[in-house]
């Protein structure tokens, strides 16, 4: 298998990359996360250009939490369901500021963009955010390259 990841730097993105990641850095101020103290925003661009934030939401009960990208997709899907995703940035900091490294989805997150990417029957560009750099991913398919999708129970 091949994958396609680019890592680049923020300066080094055209203008609507740098402005989605810097909303995905600016949505981490939503973030409710008072135990972990972990902090991911998320900023989807859609079709129509608008773009939908969504923060992770921590809970005393932990599985009732939500990752900040499974908000946005969902805002997005309850808000604009006739408008497929583009692009997705994400950007995490704990304690110390932004991570170094860029954070990468969680495995039910892949799945849930892997099922946009099948709904809107295109790519959704990902664009994982840390001090050193950006990961650029043309599809969610890069992380999750042995997918199980509909077409799987077939």
């Amino acid at each position: 298998m091949k994958f396609n990841i680019v890592l680049a730097q923020l300066d080094e993105l055209a203008a609507d990359d740098q402005e989605l990641v810097q909303k995905a850095m600016k949505a981490t101020d939503n973030s409710n996360a008072k135990y972990s103290h972990f902090r991911v925003g998320a900023a989807l661009l859609l079709a129509d250009g608008s773009v939908v934030i969504g923060a992770n939401q921590e809970n005393a009960v932990f599985p009732l939490g939500l990752c900040a990208e499974r908000t946005a997709i969902f805002a997005a899907q309850a808000q604009r369901p006739d408008q497929s995703i583009l692009k997705i940035a994400i950007a995490a900091r704990n304690e110390n500021g932004f991570m170094a490294n860029p954070v990468s989805p969680c495995g039910s997150c892949r799945q849930v963009i892997l099922e946009m990417e099948e709904r809107y029957e295109q790519p959704i560009r990902i664009l994982l955010y840390g001090t050193t750099g950006v990961y650029v991913i043309n599809s969610v398919r890069d992380l999750l390259p042995l997918c199980f999708i509909d077409e799987s129970m077939r």
